[in-house]
């Protein structure tokens, strides 16, 4: 077993508690987001139907190539508009559980999620290990040249990354 591996292993519960609260606020705040992407998305497709049926009444007004040339645009136009409300969903649903995993700072149990980050990270590091809070939450360990940084922005991070899949379904078509 290698150091990272090691360090992952050490920090998979902390990891997993990390996910499951931001899993939990996440639920939370996806109603919301979800019904915001929806309304994003339905206004974008019927901009986009709307768009498609003045291409093709120009088109049929103006020749055919001429038509195929809107039909085109206005498909692309449609598609970026779709990708443009999904990707803002995607944003402000990540932006919420971000600011929830940076929340646990003012939480009555920070303390002991504080203390057994701490744990951990000195785990992973070794004995002389020298634990510092991170002024965002959280702690960083540092013994020789390796750091092992369990800062609440790192995990809100790495909590978005392990729940891009469940977002990306959420602000889908």
């Amino acid at each position: 077993m290698n150091l990272l591996t090691t360090q992952d292993a050490a920090l998979e519960p902390v990891r997993a508690a990390m996910l499951r609260r931001a899993a939990e606020r996440a639920d939370l705040i996806t109603g919301q987001a979800r019904d915001a992407a929806a309304t994003l998305v339905t206004q974008a497709r019927r901009n986009a139907d709307a768009a498609v049926a003045q291409g093709r009444a120009d088109g049929a007004a103006q020749a055919a190539p001429v038509a195929a040339a809107e039909l085109s645009r206005s498909r692309r136009a449609a598609r970026s508009v779709a990708l443009g409300a999904n990707l803002a969903a995607h944003d402000e649903i990540a932006a919420r559980i971000r600011a929830a995993v940076l929340g646990l700072r003012d939480e009555p149990g920070y303390p002991e999620l504080r203390d057994r980050l701490a744990s951990a990270a000195r785990q992973a590091v070794g004995p002389r290990a020298e634990v510092s809070e991170h002024p965002a939450g959280g702690v960083v360990a540092r013994a020789g040249g390796m750091v092992v940084d369990c800062s609440l922005p790192r995990l809100a991070d790495r909590a978005v990354a392990a729940l891009g899949p469940r977002i990306a379904r959420l602000c889908g078509p």
